[in-house]
């Protein structure tokens, strides 16, 4: 695990949290109205604890093994699992966060629902779509996503939240817009059907580079690794 001095924190994070306030301002929204996620991969405990103290109040992790190696030293906070998950790690993880944001296939999600019944829960879950159509990217395609909440809203121990996306990389800001956008009226047109077993109120995209531009599009959640904790080696 990577080691970040409390100084180096306290600027990369007044740094975030001024980029993220003027993002806020300018669509009129407050901080009760975005979450402002700490993806932390690769990051110690210690710097994690530190970042809760100072006002985080959600942390990701992308891998099943670091989120376990890290679970019991946490301090209170809510902790989200981010990363693609794969079925035969579900039940190592369902009883130690409170959303799966990366639920990308129906098999994943029966999986979920099934270790979530054994542990007499319901669990809250983001659906991730592949808003870019990108072969290398997880995801349900856009044009499958309303049937897939459809399906997986009939699973007995799930609760649909909403949304989540990694779009492609884009040098332009408009082109960027464009797939937050998609994703924006996704998350409405599903929210607005108001199907049994789903709670539609969370859409999950934007992370370091994007977040500001991804809230004056309609995000509520942002992800915020490197704008944080500085470039990590994920070797």
């Amino acid at each position: 695990m990577e080691k970040l001095s409390a100084k180096e924190f306290d600027q990369n994070y007044n740094a975030v949290m001024e980029k993220f306030n003027s993002a806020l301002e300018s669509v009129g929204k407050t901080s009760n109205d975005v979450i402002l996620l700490a993806a932390t991969k690769t990051v110690d405990v210690d710097t994690i604890n530190y970042a809760i103290s100072k006002g985080i109040t959600h942390v990701g992790e992308n891998k099943v093994q670091e989120l376990l190696s890290k679970h019991n030293f946490l301090n209170p906070v809510n902790e989200h699992f981010i990363g693609h998950l794969q079925t035969n790690k579900v039940k190592d993880v369902i009883d130690k966060v409170s959303l799966i944001q990366s639920v990308d296939s129906i098999k994943l999600a029966r999986e979920i629902s099934k270790q979530a019944q054994k542990r007499g829960i319901v669990m809250d879950i983001l659906l991730e779509v592949n808003i870019g159509k990108e072969e290398s990217k997880w995801g349900f395609l856009p044009n499958d996503i309303f049937s897939a909440v459809k399906e997986i809203s009939t699973f007995s121990n799930l609760r649909i939240c909403g949304l989540m996306t990694i779009p492609p990389i884009c040098e332009d800001t408009e082109a960027q817009s464009k797939f937050f956008r998609e994703m924006y009226n996704l998350y409405v047109d599903i929210r607005e059907q108001k199907i049994d077993n789903t709670n539609i109120s969370i859409l999950s995209m934007g992370m370091s580079d994007d977040f500001d531009l991804a809230i004056k599009e309609g995000a509520n959640l942002v992800r915020v690794g490197t704008a944080l904790f500085g470039k990590r080696n994920y070797l």
